[in-house]
């Protein structure tokens, strides 16, 4: 069992930055890859990056490539996304989600076995 707890989140203008982090509880967070999704209001819950297990493979939404990073810290059992030139689209509640797949290529999100509650981004204009 993994709980995932997500911080980092606000208000922020377009431009701008902010950084997110995702605290994991459990010892078996190193073997799990991690993925970061979020939900705008009246719209689908969407994938936006993930990481394997070792932070050696890496994916991106394309509407997020070249603004947003996703790395570990597996001694801290966390996971971030470094957001940068954040656009008014990119506000949504953000989740981050943890995999039993230690490579982490899906972007689907039943292939996901964890969730946390989520972090509210707003990203003014």
């Amino acid at each position: 069992q993994v709980q995932l707890v997500e911080s980092g989140g606000g208000l922020v203008q377009a431009g701008g930055s902010l950084r997110l982090s995702c605290a994991a509880s459990g010892r078996t967070f190193s073997s799990h890859a991690m993925g970061w999704f979020r939900q705008a209001p009246e719209k689908e819950r969407e994938f936006v990056a993930a990481i394997s297990w070792n932070g050696g493979r890496l994916y991106y939404a394309d509407s997020v490539k070249g603004r947003f990073t996703i790395l570990r810290d597996n001694a801290k059992n966390t996971v971030y996304l470094q957001m940068n030139s954040l656009k008014p689209e990119d506000t949504a509640v953000y989740c981050c989600a943890a995999t039993k797949d230690p490579y982490g290529s899906s972007s689907n999100l039943s292939a996901y076995d964890y969730w946390g509650q989520g972090t509210q981004v707003t990203v003014s204009s």
